[in-house]
């Protein structure tokens, strides 16, 4: 008896079926995996918003968020006695929301925010 035994052969009708099998998943894999990634992602792009809504500016024109940019908006206010909460041009958050927003600019605005605009409110 001969130790080495021979290769087992493959018939034409084995090797087409296992062709076609590897080249579909070879091409399907990849679809798969960047389908889920992307999903995954916008679901945590979701998932942010739902947590902090003041963060949320899928509503704001992308001029509206060139306007804030240039009144020099950003959280939390650099200056503790200046916050968007106690200036003049503060709307307070309408019932049921966290956000309130500001006259000079559209998009959600924390209280604790402050811009290059703030005035103090009048007494």
């Amino acid at each position: 008896m001969n130790p080495i035994t021979k290769p087992q052969r493959y018939s034409r009708r084995q090797f087409i079926g296992k062709s076609i099998f590897s080249g579909s998943a070879a091409f399907a894999l990849p679809l798969l995996l960047s389908r889920c990634q992307s999903k995954t992602s916008s679901e945590q792009e979701g998932n942010k918003a739902a947590v902090d809504p003041c963060n949320d500016f899928s509503g704001v024109a992308e001029a509206d968020l060139k306007t804030r940019k240039k009144l020099g908006y950003v959280n939390p206010s650099p200056r503790p006695e200046s916050k968007c909460g106690n200036c003049n041009l503060w709307l307070p958050p309408k019932e049921g929301q966290r956000c309130g927003s500001c006259m000079l600019f559209k998009g959600p605005v924390y209280t604790t925010g402050y811009c290059t605009y703030w005035a103090p409110q009048g007494k």
